[in-house]
């Protein structure tokens, strides 16, 4: 179920995402399911969600080193998304988000809508906020992994080849 942007911080984002050729949807916590079945390719992979979110048949939560290997798919929250970067703070954690989120060729972040920030300053500050005293630490990404050292811009080189965003309305 997708939602309307009326937001501009939102809007700002999604103009964003779709600039870096990444993918966006809004859902609600109900429709989470169904839509995320919507957009992952199986195998799928995913990290317990800090949401009140279930996650559909065929995700693997807590993988094995097995399951990551195989995967197309992983999906692990984010702390904040950046308005005007397209960017998603990725936590780490005890989960293992870190390598869900790299490994697959398909990563879907899921970011609260309300998360969603005008800047990098003040994502980086709300960061940092909260994981003052928690050892926290996250990634900035932006769009897909992506290489031209070697001359032809080449997807994947280093994480995922593709990324769909999900923001989360509660």
């Amino acid at each position: 179920m997708a939602t309307t942007t009326t937001n501009p911080t939102l809007s700002t984002f999604e103009e964003s995402l779709a600039d870096l050729g990444v993918d966006s949807t809004r859902t609600t916590a109900e429709a989470f399911g169904e839509t995320l079945a919507d957009i992952v390719r199986d195998p799928a992979v995913g990290v317990p969600l800090p949401f009140d979110v279930e996650y559909p048949e065929g995700v693997t939560v807590d993988p094995t080193p097995a399951d990551l290997e195989r995967a197309a798919t992983g999906v692990t929250p984010a702390s904040y998304g950046v308005a005007n970067y397209g960017s998603v703070l990725l936590p780490t954690t005890d989960t293992g988000a870190e390598l869900v989120s790299l490994y697959p060729t398909l990563h879907v972040p899921v970011v609260r809508a309300d998360d969603i920030l005008p800047d990098l300053p003040e994502a980086i500050d709300r960061f940092g906020d909260a994981a003052r005293g928690e050892d926290l630490s996250a990634v900035v990404a932006t769009g897909p992994s992506a290489t031209a050292d070697m001359g032809e811009l080449v997807l994947g080189a280093h994480g995922p080849e593709a990324v769909h965003v999900v923001m989360l309305d509660e």
